[in-house]
């Protein structure tokens, strides 16, 4: 008895089953077609980034080439190029590669540096280092509004770089014999939660050796 109850309910749910499937057929043949649709895009999305990657790295290959080989107007214009394309690995790779062998003018290279913060899709402190980055190379020619702009998102943060900030303001005001305002920063730095441990030291030595009074 319970045997036969057991294929009742068995043919039942067979049934069931069927007659949802022939009630259905069009939404279930939609919901797999959408199904199979966004898998397909995910996956030619996926393999069209990797390419676009690929490409982006043989142009630095190429550009470090033409370097190697003399072709500086080669290189710069390769590198330049990669640094719009806004490329979160070798769009800063290809900037560093053009200030470390002076490919560009300083006003080029500002800009491009823009490009990087600006626009260009990177984590938080990748971004702040390249803020640090932009400061530094413009310390020796800049004034104290440009470097103050350049850096004030930086100091105002709490970024790990925040004390390199901090420190280059300070240094910057020393050497101009500023000595109050460079007190100032170099205070901030003791302040500062996660100040880097090497610049503290030498924010101590400092503050105790030339700015005591």
């Amino acid at each position: 008895m319970d045997e036969e109850i057991s294929i009742i309910d068995a043919k039942t749910r067979n049934e069931k089953i069927r007659d949802f499937l022939i009630n259905n057929k069009k939404r279930i043949i939609i919901s797999l077609i959408i199904v199979i649709i966004i898998f397909l895009s995910f996956f030619g999305f996926k393999i069209n980034k990797d390419s676009k990657k690929k490409q982006i790295s043989e142009i630095y290959n190429k550009a470090v080439i033409y370097h190697s080989n003399g072709d500086l107007n080669a290189a710069r214009d390769l590198l330049s190029m990669l640094v719009r394309e806004e490329d979160p690995t070798y769009s800063p790779l290809a900037l560093y590669f053009i200030i470390d062998n002076n490919l560009k003018e300083d006003q080029e290279v500002n800009n491009l540096f823009d490009i990087l913060i600006n626009k260009t899709s990177l984590e938080d402190e990748i971004k702040n280092l390249i803020i640090y980055k932009k400061a530094l190379y413009n310390a020796d020619t800049a004034n104290e509004n440009d470097l103050l702009k350049i850096l004030n998102p930086l100091i105002n943060s709490k970024s790990v770089w925040k004390s390199h900030g901090l420190y280059l303001v300070a240094e910057y005001y020393f050497a101009k014999n500023e000595k109050e305002k460079s007190k100032e920063f170099f205070n901030k730095i003791l302040l500062t939660e996660n100040a880097n441990q090497e610049i503290l030291k030498e924010t101590q030595k400092r503050l105790n050796r030339d700015l005591s009074e």
